[in-house]
């Protein structure tokens, strides 16, 4: 176990945002966190982070609870990945991944050779180390987001959230990005993501958290939880799962009632 979230609330001026949300996690897991806008995933993930202590119920990180945990502690066991943006500062990628190593000196310190040498593996165990030199602001977004993960791993925390690392990228960088979380996952680090995505979820997933109104919906693996009538919670749509060769697909009801046939034709070419 990496992190046990026990009946976990929060409130905004007496707004709950989270009631009791309750899930754990093991190393080398992926966990998807699902749900609309609103819902309390980047109030979940601020409360795990240590920026709001106030909550009620538990957050353990490796078995100590979170809020008792110092910064410069907490920062060594979980790291937290941004969604790939522009920066107003025309920082070299080095220095954006060097940004990981800080927790790890003083504080009136500069990083040094070995905080350079842990910022050049970080690039090398996604495969970016050729963009070292390269500016941060002029990288594509697929790019920014490996850096922003080598800055992650430069940190040396275990557990990584991740806030939509996919948002914002084409098909490819989504996929490449997707293929380089779960690489991740086998190198034994435990990640938490948000998304938007379902189906990136239950193709790369290990277990996924869905919430509505700042409550768990369903926890488990995507098999036992996805459904028709949990999409349908979430996302107030019509979505089918539609198994076939290529894995389970889900297919939204892109036409009304009226016009059942090319929904029908849909179905049936997929299942071939």
């Amino acid at each position: 176990m990496t992190l046990m979230v026990r009946n976990l609330s929060f409130a905004y001026s007496f707004r709950d945002i989270l009631k009791n949300v309750s899930f754990q996690t093991s190393q080398g897991e992926i966990l998807a966190v699902l749900g609309p806008n609103g819902v309390g995933k980047t109030t979940l993930f601020r409360c795990i982070l240590g920026f709001h202590r106030h909550y009620r119920g538990s957050i353990l990180v490796q078995g100590r609870e979170a809020r008792t945990l110092n910064s410069r502690k907490l920062s060594s066991d979980v790291a937290y990945i941004p969604q790939s943006h522009g920066h107003a500062f025309n920082y070299s990628v080095l220095d954006m991944v060097l940004m990981g190593t800080t927790s790890s000196i003083n504080p009136l310190s500069v990083p040094g050779k070995r905080q350079e040498e842990t910022a050049y593996d970080a690039l090398a165990r996604i495969g970016a180390e050729h963009l070292a030199g390269c500016s941060f602001s002029h990288l594509s977004g697929g790019e920014q987001q490996l850096v922003l993960i080598a800055r992650a791993l430069a940190q040396k925390a275990k557990i990584l959230l991740m806030d939509e690392p996919t948002s914002n990228l084409d098909y490819g960088n989504q996929t490449r990005i997707l293929q380089q979380i779960r690489l991740l996952a086998d190198y034994g680090y435990t990640v938490l993501l948000s998304s938007h995505n379902p189906q990136q979820a239950l193709w790369y997933a290990d277990n996924i958290l869905a919430m509505e109104d700042g409550s768990v919906v369903a926890f488990g693996s995507p098999n036992d939880v996805m459904n028709s009538n949990l999409l349908k919670t979430l996302y107030g749509i019509d979505i089918a799962l539609v198994h076939s060769d290529y894995g389970t697909l889900l297919a939204p009801q892109l036409f009304g009632d009226h016009d059942t046939s090319r929904g029908e034709k849909l179905h049936a070419t997929m299942d071939r």
